[in-house]
């Protein structure tokens, strides 16, 4: 391996090595604050070394990673996502699991796969990824509960992402048979065969599982309402945009959506997801499960910047379209699971109606959550609206019309259980007492909530961030 390739590795070695180091720390030294602060160190020392590794410029690591300013910027976007679940988690977990330190470990081992994943060039990395990631999950969706077990949503999501991932390998067999490589770059032959097409297929059904995409969509709500708080928004966030970083490169570097069958295809599952998932959401009275309707219709609104790179907006363009949305829902979402984490520190809080009166209970959590629900419904002044806002312009400039009408309708359709999140906590009650257990979870909540409407109102450095990521991407 050349030194510059070393180099741009910086991140991915700085976070394996930190999370073995805190598997033999956690071996002698079993408390949950110093557990926190070794995996905030290690995420803050990968996020340290991305400046570093940027230096080397794009390296393609033995044709299996491609590391470059679109990889880098996924991983600063995975890690803080990482360090805000570890900071919530805190008040979550201490009052709950037994054994506690484990689930900061788990946490890295996911953040490690979610950057491969974001980087891959090969099959070989794009299944490294994922199984890192998936395992991770696994184990963090059923961690150990004193007031319950969470068994039964692990078992859900193990069994079906092992039938997603078998998919996805055979899809893998059948195009390295006709195409003889497992390089991305070099995965579509020029004759389009027929099992090119089913294997491309396959590749591409088993990613919309991972996204949880309508047919593919059964076990979102379930999980979403049987996982912890915390590792529900992790699920939301970060496991789905490893998953969309990924199929975002492997459509613009494949080219796969150039074969009509498979366009026509994922704009089909776009509609649909975007329709049923609003649609589903308006029946739901748990909070977990509404929002697990709506991410389902977030990610049919992201496959409109994927299927952009196939149309005349370009690659470029979608690229940026999708970087701007995954930042934008990475806030908002984390920031409304982040509110319910806080409130669940003792006692799940999940219904609706438990949130009646937060306004009078408890403002400041109440104003992230007013602010994440607005900024999902797209409201002016917050990240939601200029990440919907790209989109638009991303579909009306590929021509995408049938897209755009979904994104709008879908968009209409939101805005009313949306809304209703916030008339329950608006509605009249007297103040209580309440106290967070701790000022961490709070803190990041209100970060968070900041975060929605800073980059609402001046989008321009996450704009410039994105433009200078997307230079080399593609490879």
């Amino acid at each position: 391996m050349t030194g510059p390739a070393l180099t741009a590795l910086a991140p991915y070695i700085v976070l394996a090595g930190g999370t073995t180091l805190m598997l033999l720390a956690v071996s002698f030294v079993r408390r949950g604050p110093v557990t926190l602060g070794m995996t905030l160190a290690v995420l803050l020392g990968t996020l340290g070394s991305i400046g570093f590794a940027a230096n080397a410029g794009t390296q393609h690591v033995d044709s299996f990673l491609l590391v470059d300013g679109y990889a880098h910027f996924f991983t600063a976007l995975f890690v803080l996502a990482a360090a805000a679940t570890a900071v919530l988690t805190h008040g979550y977990v201490d009052r709950r699991a037994a054994q506690r330190e484990e689930f900061y470990i788990l946490l890295l081992t996911a953040t490690l796969g979610a950057m491969t994943m974001a980087a891959a060039a090969h099959f070989g990395a794009f299944l490294l990824g994922m199984e890192i990631l998936s395992i991770s999950l696994y184990a963090m969706i059923a961690y150990p509960d004193r007031e319950r077990a969470p068994l039964e949503a692990s078992i859900k999501y193990l069994v079906l992402s092992g039938v997603a991932s078998t998919t996805i390998l055979f899809g893998m067999a059948l195009v390295y048979g006709e195409t003889g490589t497992m390089v991305f770059a070099q995965a579509l032959g020029s004759d389009g065969s027929v099992l090119l097409r089913v294997g491309q297929g396959m590749i591409l059904a088993g990613l919309a599982f991972k996204l949880s995409l309508v047919p593919f969509h059964m076990w979102t709500p379930d999980v979403y309402q049987g996982a912890p708080a915390p590792v529900t928004g992790f699920v939301a966030t970060v496991s789905k945009g490893a998953v969309a970083a990924l199929l975002l490169r492997y459509v613009a570097t494949t080219e796969v959506l150039s074969l009509e069958s498979l366009f026509f295809g994922l704009s089909l599952i776009a509609v649909v997801s975007m329709v049923a998932g609003n649609v589903l959401a308006l029946l739901q009275d748990n909070l977990k499960r509404l929002l697990a309707y709506s991410s389902i219709a977030h990610m049919g609104y992201l496959l409109i910047a994927v299927l952009a790179v196939a149309s005349a907006a370009g690659t470029e363009m979608a690229a940026e379209t999708g970087m701007v949305y995954l930042v934008g829902y990475f806030v908002m979402t984390l920031a409304a699971f982040g509110v319910m984490t806080v409130l669940s520190a003792d006692d799940d809080v999940e219904d609706l109606a438990d949130y009646e009166g937060l306004f009078w209970r408890r403002p400041l959590l109440a104003a992230v959550l007013a602010g994440a629900a607005l900024s999902l419904a797209g409201i002016p002044l917050t990240v939601g609206f200029i990440a919907k806002f790209y989109l638009f312009a991303a579909g009306v400039q590929g021509s995408l019309w049938l897209l755009v009408w979904a994104l709008v309708i879908g968009s209409a359709i939101g805005v009313y259980y949306y809304l209703r999140i916030v008339f329950s906590m608006t509605k009249q009650m007297e103040a209580g007492d309440e106290t967070a257990p701790t000022w961490w979870g709070p803190a990041t909540v209100v970060v968070l909530g900041a975060a929605i409407v800073v980059m609402g109102v001046y989008p321009t450095p996450l704009i410039d961030a994105a433009r200078e990521a997307i230079r080399a991407f593609g490879g």
